[in-house]
Formats: structure tokens, C-alpha cells, sequence
């Protein structure tokens, strides 16, 4: 007999429903898409029961376009039209992937760049959307129906720039997306609740073409992300790349073609991966010009030539764990992600760092978009919110220009999202009424080392004299990492926001330069913003004297005048220089000198105010 469901009164009339939710893993070199099926996350095969999309586009001359392994099957044959590791481009100028060696054709426009096609010119957005696109069609075939929506992961140290394009690659591949999920804080998910684990955990993930590293706190179902680093130019790619110049060295091969470049580079592909079972591999290709490349690299040339990749993951490791105010020996375990973590030197210098064997049981291609799912399937609604709780930051500080070119940081970095913070500032001079927002982000004191990432303007503070007006600005970082900000007048209600979508994405060297100058910099910073402070200061007390006197200088006599007249033009001097203990000096000065000065003014003010009224009136 079949059971029939019957639900409660009040209830949706299919209460026991399960929504259809996918977590979406959109790797540099392969994608995938789970969902969580009887209380379980699988990853999701195609017809022919393979997991891994690779994520490789090609545009047929006959206006197909292939998704995955037949685009792969091309990408020899003809290489300026089979997109490979596009991921790396998204939310990129052409000036951030300069080092790449490619076989495309860039156009630099303006926001991204974009790539010359027979189908036209690409936009990174517009190929990835192609691999979601599969990955949905994939997703809707399997589960038998529409989805409601998916969690998308992306790395780690992704800025606006890269986040935003990733979701709008979402948005044209028609998915409805739930959440972006940092890729560690997506692993730590899956193996967090598939160990029952708890204590610290750090988790190294070295995917294709990007490196995080994040510090996580699991206990009791609290997922607290303590810190995150990483490179967003640093994964696999680079190693492929390594093994690539060692070819064109050894064969002696100058300025490949595109069709050399991409074969070569994908024989430099396989050579790395066989090294990572064997103790050698040989290296065969035909070039476009009938000669042969045929060449034996051993595993120990390849760790040799790759060291430094492997050594430069390590200090964005070292870099977290300062941040998150841990040492070596309180981290619990290492979760190694994504397929580069499988090179035996990267292992053995993650064993030898933390001094234990670092955790593999679950698939490190896997594990990223079975944490996606698991997180989907409660964002969908087909588990309770208070089954776990997750706990993720943001990588670098965001803040304000201030006056005197200095940056006022609104949320430091590695504060815990979605958050909003807010601060109030005010006007710098007489009668403003207008004020510029320039939003910043970086790690240094001065606005000429950080990252610009948006300007707007309030317009319409009622005029008041400088100091009097009261603006608050407040940030917003939500659950996806996305900032916007707002500036509001408080006595009037004027309002401007701007939701903050910056041209490009922050390359490596500029992370690297952001943080670790944040630290080697300190004293050099601190004493610029002393220098910077003290200039406003002397400059809104010059402006404010030379007023007074222009108004009132005849309560003065020439004598009395004159020590006023000396301090402000030796202060005036100061200002142009770059010392601030002596700009603090003169500015007190000058405040000695217009002491009585000022008293005078306000008696002044006084008299002209009771001027023809009676003691009754007061």
C-alpha cells in the first residue's frame, strides 16, 4: 500500500520537498558540482560517470561551442580558440598577467580584459559562464528538476573585482546564486562535519591557478575562520610553467608559436603529473615545424626548478598563523586542497613545516564542492541553520582617504562577515557642502600605498563652519565578501552610497607588497602619518588666523600684531617642510601668539551681541 504525505495545517502543500540546491567548485583547471542526496554530498557525474569538468572552452569554427572534455580534446589542434585557466583572468588588466605565457590574443578594454576568439572577443565572465551553464545542465539532468539556487566557491584572497565577476558569470549561465563560499572555508565544511572534528585546523589549498591558506576554529558545529592568506597568481599553472621554460631552454626552442606553446605546455602538464608517481618521465612532441623535442626530466630536476614555488606558499602559512596569534604546535591538523597539493614536494614541505603527516582521506579535487553542497543544502533550506554556524573574514582592510592623503582603515582585516561598521567624520572647512568618499584597500597608512577601489560624493551638508557637520559612512561586507558603502549627513538626511565593483583585481605582488610592507614599513608609516596629521592641523590653524585677523586685526597694535605675524609665517614655512616635531612646535606657536588675540574676539563677540539691550532682557 503506498503511503500518502499529508501536511499540516498551515504548512506549503509539500512540506516534505527537498529544494534543489548544488554547491559549484569553479576550478582553474576542473570544475565540479555536488549536491547533498539522503543526507549525504556527492559529486555529480556525467554520462560517462566522470566528476571533473575540465574547465576548457572552445569555440568551433562552425559556432559551436564545446564545454569540458571534448574542448580539451582541442586545445592542441587549435589553441587560440580553446580557453584554458580562465579563472586566472577574471576581474584582470593586462598588466597583472604579463608573466603568463599564453597562446591568446588579449584586448585590454576597459574593467577586464578580454580575449580575441572566432566567435568574437571573450570576457573571461562570458567563458566561465559556459562551464557553469554545463555544470547546471549537468546538475538539472541528474537531480530531475529546476534548481533553486547554488553556493559558488571562490578563492580566498578573490577581491571585489574577481568576486563580483564570478557572480555575474553566474548570472549569465542563469543560476541563482545563494552565496560565494570561500574554497578553505568550503573544505573545512566538508571535512569538519565528515570527521566530527574539532580544534584548530589549518587549510592548505593549492588549485591551478591559485593559492589560499586559512586558519580555522571547529568546535561544536562553529566553523570560525581565525585567519586567511594567500596569492591569487600562485597554483599549479605556475608549475606547469616551470617545467615549460626548462623545455624551450633545453631544446633550444625561441619564440614558440601558438600552436608550440600550448602543445608544449601541455606536455608539460602530463610530465608534472606522471612525476608525481614516478621517478622520471620522457618528454616527446612534434613542433609545427617537423623538428622533435624529446627530452628525460627526473623528479628531482622538477623539485629542484619548482622550489621556489613550493617556498612561497609557505609564507602566506606563516603569515596566518601570525595573524590568527597561533604557533606551529597548536594546529590540530592540515587539510591539503586541490589536485597540486598530490606533488610529493609540496607534501613533504607542508609534513615538514607543521611536523605531521597533513590529512588527505577525503579527495582533494572533491572536498571543496562537497563543502559548497553541504552549505547549499542549508542555505535551500533543507536543514536547520542552527545545526552549525559559519564564521568567515575578510582578507585585507578596508577604509577612507582622509585629509592629508591618509587612510582612516573602517574594517581591518580578518573581521568576521557579513559585517557593517560605521565611523563619523566632518567637514575641513567653512561653508563645505559637499564631500568626497574615497574608498580604499590595503594594509599601509597612506592612501598613495593602498588600493583605490571606488569614489563617490555627498552633496547638499548644509553649510556650517568646518568641524560643525557631522557625516557617517558605514561599510557593508555581506555574506559573499561584497562591500558597499554609505555616507549620511545626520542633521539633514542626505544620503550617497555606492555599491563598491573596482576595475580590476588586486594582482599578486600588490597582496604581497599590501601586507608584508604593512609590517616592514610600521615606523616609516607611523612617522608619514604623524607628518600628515600635523600639516592639517597647522594648515586648518593658519587658514583660521589668517580669517581672524582679515576680520578683527584692529583689536591689535602694530607690536601687538607682531609676534602673531612671525609664528604664522614661520608655520607657513613648516608646512612646505617634512619635519613634524617641528611642525607640532610652531603650531603651538602660533596658538601661544593668538592667545590674547582671541580672547579679544570673543569679548567682541560678546559686546556686539548685547549691544542695545537692557540687563531685563537677558
Amino acid at each position: 500500500m503506498a503511503l500518502l504525505q499529508i501536511s499540516e495545517p498551515g504548512l506549503s502543500a509539500a512540506p516534505h520537498q527537498h529544494r534543489l540546491a548544488v554547491g559549484i567548485d569553479l576550478g582553474t583547471t576542473n570544475s565540479l558540482v555536488a549536491t547533498v542526496k539522503s543526507g549525504s554530498a556527492v559529486c555529480l557525474p556525467d554520462h560517462d560517470g566522470r566528476t571533473l569538468l575540465p574547465s576548457v572552452v572552445h569555440y568551433s569554427q562552425s559556432g559551436q561551442i564545446l564545454v569540458g572534455h571534448a574542448a580539451q580534446a582541442q586545445q592542441n589542434v587549435d589553441p587560440s580558440n580553446t580557453l584554458l585557466s580562465v579563472k586566472r583572468f577574471m576581474g584582470r588588466g593586462i598588466n597583472d598577467i604579463a608573466d603568463l605565457a599564453t597562446p591568446y590574443r588579449f584586448v585590454d578594454e576597459p574593467g577586464m580584459l578580454k580575449i580575441v576568439t572566432r566567435a568574437g572577443i571573450k570576457s573571461p565572465v562570458e567563458v566561465s559562464s559556459e562551464i557553469l551553464k554545463n555544470l547546471k545542465a549537468r546538475a538539472i539532468e541528474s537531480l530531475g528538476g529546476e534548481l533553486v539556487g547554488a553556493v559558488i566557491t571562490v578563492p580566498a584572497y578573490f577581491d571585489d573585482a574577481q568576486r563580483q565577476a564570478t557572480k555575474d558569470a553566474a548570472t549569465l549561465a542563469g543560476i541563482n546564486v545563494l552565496r560565494l563560499l570561500n574554497e578553505p572555508t568550503a573544505a573545512a565544511i566538508a571535512y569538519g562535519l565528515d570527521n566530527a572534528s574539532e580544534g584548530t585546523y589549518v587549510i592548505y589549498d593549492l588549485g591551478g591557478g591559485t593559492f589560499d591558506v586559512s586558519v580555522l576554529e571547529l568546535t561544536r558545529g562553529v566553523f570560525e575562520v581565525r585567519a586567511t592568506s594567500g596569492d591569487s597568481q600562485l597554483g599549479g599553472d605556475d608549475f606547469d610553467h616551470r617545467i615549460y621554460c626548462w623545455i624551450l631552454e633545453q631544446a633550444g626552442i625561441h619564440g614558440p608559436n601558438p600552436h608550440d606553446t600550448r602543445l608544449l605546455l601541455t606536455r608539460a602538464r602530463e610530465a608534472k603529473e606522471a612525476l608525481t608517481d614516478h621517478l622520471s618521465t620522457r618528454i616527446t612532441a612534434v613542433l609545427s615545424d617537423g623538428s622533435i623535442v624529446d627530452l628525460e626530466l627526473s623528479a628531482e630536476q622538477f623539485h629542484t626548478m619548482s622550489a621556489h614555488q613550493v617556498s612561497k606558499t609557505l609564507l602566506p602559512v606563516k603569515k596566518a598563523l601570525r595573524d590568527a596569534k597561533l604557533k606551529i604546535e597548536d594546529v590540530k591538523g592540515v587539510v591539503l586542497v586541490g589536485g597540486a597539493t598530490r606533488m610529493p614536494h609540496v607534501r613533504k614541505a607542508v609534513r615538514e613545516l607543521f611536523g605531521q603527516e597533513p590529512l588527505t582521506n577525503l579527495d582533494p579535487d572533491k572536498v571543496v564542492a562537497i563543502g559548497a553542497a553541504i552549505q547549499a543544502d542549508v542555505l535551500a533550506g533543507n536543514k536547520g541553520d542552527d545545526d552549525w554556524l559559519l564564521l568567515d573574514v575578510i582578507p585585507l582592510s578596508l577604509g577612507l582617504e582622509t585629509m592629508g592623503g591618509l587612510v582612516e582603515k573602517i574594517i581591518p582585516r580578518n573581521s568576521t562577515i557579513p559585517t557593517a561598521r560605521a565611523q563619523e567624520f566632518t567637514t575641513y572647512k567653512d561653508g563645505q557642502t559637499a564631500m568626497a568618499i574615497h574608498v580604499l584597500q590595503g594594509e599601509r597608512e597612506l592612501v598613495s600605498d593602498c588600493r583605490s577601489l571606488a569614489r563617490f560624493e555627498l552633496r547638499g551638508i548644509p553649510a556650517m563652519v568646518a568641524g560643525a557637520a557631522r557625516i557617517r559612512v558605514t561599510f557593508q561586507v555581506d555574506a559573499d565578501g561584497l562591500l558597499s558603502v554609505s555616507a549620511r549627513e545626520q542633521s539633514s538626511g542626505i544620503e550617497a552610497s555606492i555599491a563598491v565593483k573596482p576595475s580590476y583585481g588586486l594582482s599578486d605582488n600588490e597582496i604581497s607588497r599590501m601586507l608584508t610592507e604593512s609590517m616592514t614599513h610600521a615606523n616609516m608609516d607611523l612617522q608619514a602619518r604623524k607628518l600628515a596629521e600635523a600639516r592639517v592641523e597647522a594648515s586648518s590653524i593658519v587658514a583660521a588666523v589668517l580669517i581672524a585677523l582679515e576680520s578683527d586685526g584692529h583689536l591689535l597694535n602694530p607690536s601687538e600684531r607682531a609676534p602673531i605675524d612671525a609664528a604664522l609665517a614661520h608655520l607657513q614655512t613648516l608646512i612646505a617642510g617634512d619635519d613634524a616635531n617641528a611642525l607640532i612646535a610652531g603650531t603651538e606657536q602660533l596658538n601661544t601668539a593668538s592667545d590674547e588675540f582671541a580672547s579679544r574676539r570673543m569679548n567682541a563677540a560678546v559686546k556686539r551681541g548685547l549691544s542695545g539691550q537692557k540687563i531685563t532682557d537677558i
